[in-house]
């Protein structure tokens, strides 16, 4: 039998995201949001439809890999990113991005919120490192932070910038030695800029978190 040689074609891909509301002159913050394993981009956005609508303007990129879930073929989910090949399809993502930052690009007036959940933790952190994106708020909320990154990959952030990372008590996914990795990791990465928020709960989207840190920007 043949040995089997793996190759690359380069090509052009198309996909969707979501927005919500409509940006005007009155709209203050400006929402960047990346969803986790499982969900797609049209469904994640309705955990921000509580935010006044003439103030807020949010942008939900969809993860690019769909699949069904469960046996009935009924339910579609997504996926940013798995152990295969996961160098060559983060360069991928971080270049979707990229385009749906700049095709949706905040006005400088803006206070600019960037939020990860689960799954979409990595990539967004994985996207500001590389193309150096500036925000007032990231929202690190019940996802890992990947292990190469290193301070110098964010010292271009300005000092006023705040880092909050999210998690609820009982979240299913975060064990003790988990937590206690991430919070160093976290710690080391952003210094006295990070704030820790634990609520009560699992592996869930904190709105009550959301609903608190957009009235008081």
């Amino acid at each position: 039998m043949k040995s089997v040689t793996e190759k690359q074609a380069t090509y052009q891909h198309t996909n969707t995201y979501s927005c919500l509301f409509e940006p005007n002159q009155e709209t203050k913050n400006y929402w960047l949001a990346c969803h986790g394993l499982g969900y797609l981009s049209k469904y994640f956005i309705r955990y921000f439809r509580f935010l006044k609508k003439d103030k807020n303007y949010i942008v939900c990129p969809q993860a690019p890999s769909k699949y069904y879930q469960g046996n009935d073929f009924k339910y579609v989910g997504a996926s940013w990113l798995t152990k295969e090949n996961t160098a060559l399809e983060t360069q991928n993502v971080i270049r979707y991005l990229e385009k749906v930052y700049q095709l949706e690009q905040p006005t400088t007036s803006q206070t600019k919120f960037f939020l990860g959940y689960s799954q979409g933790v990595s990539v967004l952190l994985r996207w500001m490192a590389q193309n150096k994106r500036q925000c007032h708020h990231l929202i690190i909320h019940s996802g890992s932070i990947p292990n190469e990154l290193t301070t110098s990959d964010f010292v271009y952030l300005n000092d006023s910038t705040k880092v909050h990372l999210v998690y609820g008590n009982q979240d299913e996914y975060i064990h003790s030695e988990k937590l206690t990795q991430q919070l160093r990791l976290a710690n080391d990465l952003f210094g006295n800029r990070l704030d820790i928020h634990k609520f009560e709960g699992n592996h869930q989207v904190s709105t009550e978190f959301i609903k608190k840190i957009a009235s008081e920007n």
